[in-house]
């Protein structure tokens, strides 16, 4: 039993989880058309691959912590344990996903969306080819079949083109659609306190309490409102207001808009270019009770601490997977102990940066992602340097062993003679 380190798998470890941190990248891209738990178990089975590959090359190299003997007797051995490492990462990966996506403490899942458009007479300064209409449209074409949708226009005064209506029927999106297609830019000013109330009216209307809602509110101008007062059953309940602010001229306008948003637990996003609301529009329903390990939370649970500890005992409980798969993948119940406590201090510290460090931003995410993935390849094979390691096999040829085991009988000359008072 020795404390030794292999830089060699050290390297390859973290070339490994570098390869697959590429491939899990490409797959998070799929997020919209697959289930997040069964993405989640994936990212990390396929981080478990790019590791237990880049270790097994580096011990068929190097073989420091195994040993000649395993190279020699072993080796085929351990590729064929390979797939024990990632059907444990995948179990596990989506096991704490699933346990992360539940709701606590009265968190409500967000299905009803009420959009509240600006009609004013300045809209044909804004928005004269009426894009607000187009990106409407086609964030409802691609909503799920379980949201329920409203629409409420407002100028000088608010009105419910649609009532809150599910999507789970087809006829229905289409009839959502049509009254659409009938709107048509109107004169008159911005009452944005009117569209504020008929939408919570419209969210009052659903019987179903146990289910959320938010507005997404887009507007070009100002209007008279109260934040405090008007906003308070909104702050109560726990809705958020999404606010547009399109083509913006008066700064007043644009501090409304962010004190809606701030204040209700929303986003303010400012566009300048109308041919972006679409994208604007999805990022919104993007974020729609977005809640993954490997995510920035951006539903109410936002600023949850509980929600900050699930995601940290998480990654601890798949760094622990981890290297007890690197462990039984090497046959080697030693090697588990060691790779596995590594892994849960790695899955530490990879939950930390993940927790603190995701900011929403697509870039500056995928780094995090890099640096969580690289905390739990470097930690667990360095791990072996604190706690020490020898050879002990998992898998056991009983017979074999039974056979090697020295007894009285194999040496006959060793025997003591009972009769004699020596040895």
């Amino acid at each position: 039993m020795q404390r030794k380190i292999n830089l060699l798998l050290l390297f390859f470890s973290l070339i490994g989880g570098g390869v697959a941190f590429l491939f899990g990248e490409w797959l998070l891209s799929w997020y919209n058309d697959m289930s997040s738990i069964l993405l989640v178990g994936i990212y990390f089975a396929i981080v478990a691959l790019g590791i237990g590959i880049g270790c097994l090359l580096a011990e068929m190299i190097s073989p420091r912590l195994n040993g000649a003997s395993w190279k020699q007797r072993y080796l085929g051995l351990s590729w064929k344990l390979l797939p024990i490492m990632l059907v444990l990462a995948l179990g596990v990966g989506a096991l704490t996903e699933f346990v992360y996506e539940l709701n606590f403490g009265g968190v409500k899942p967000i299905k009803n969306v009420v959009m509240a458009i600006d009609d004013s007479g300045s809209m044909a300064q804004s928005d004269p080819d009426n894009s607000r209409y187009s990106a409407a449209k086609a964030l409802i074409a691609r909503m799920d079949n379980d949201n329920q949708v409203a629409v409420v226009t407002f100028n000088h005064e608010a009105v419910v083109v649609q009532p809150l209506t599910p999507l789970s029927d087809s006829q229905n999106r289409e009839k959502v659609l049509t009254a659409i297609d009938n709107l048509k830019p109107t004169e008159g000013g911005t009452n944005i306190s009117g569209a504020i109330s008929e939408a919570l009216k419209e969210i009052d209307s659903d019987g179903k309490k146990n289910q959320g809602a938010m507005v997404i509110l887009l507007s070009d101008g100002v209007s008279n409102f109260d934040t405090s007062r008007e906003l308070q059953t909104y702050i109560d309940r726990g809705i958020a207001v999404n606010t547009i602010g399109l083509g913006m001229q008066d700064p007043a306008g644009t501090q409304l808009l962010q004190d809606i948003a701030k204040i209700t637990g929303g986003h303010y996003y400012d566009v300048t270019d109308t041919a972006l609301l679409g994208d604007v529009f999805q990022q919104i329903y993007d974020r729609l009770g977005d809640r993954t390990l490997l995510t920035v939370r951006s539903d109410a649970t936002a600023d949850s601490p509980y929600y900050a500890a699930v995601r940290i005992l998480s990654l601890m409980l798949i760094g622990a997977g981890l290297g007890l798969g690197l462990g039984i993948m090497f046959d080697n119940r030693h090697l588990a102990k060691s790779f596995g406590i590594g892994g849960v201090i790695s899955g530490l510290f990879a939950g930390l940066v993940l927790e603190f460090g995701l900011s929403g931003h697509n870039f500056t995410d995928g780094l995090i992602r890099l640096l969580a993935v690289l905390i739990l390849a470097a930690i667990i094979s360095l791990f072996t340097g604190v706690i020490p390691v020898g050879e002990g096999r998992i898998y056991r040829n009983k017979k074999n062993n039974a056979a090697s085991t020295p007894t009285s009988e194999s040496f006959p000359g060793r025997r003591r003679n009972r009769n004699s008072k020596g040895f």
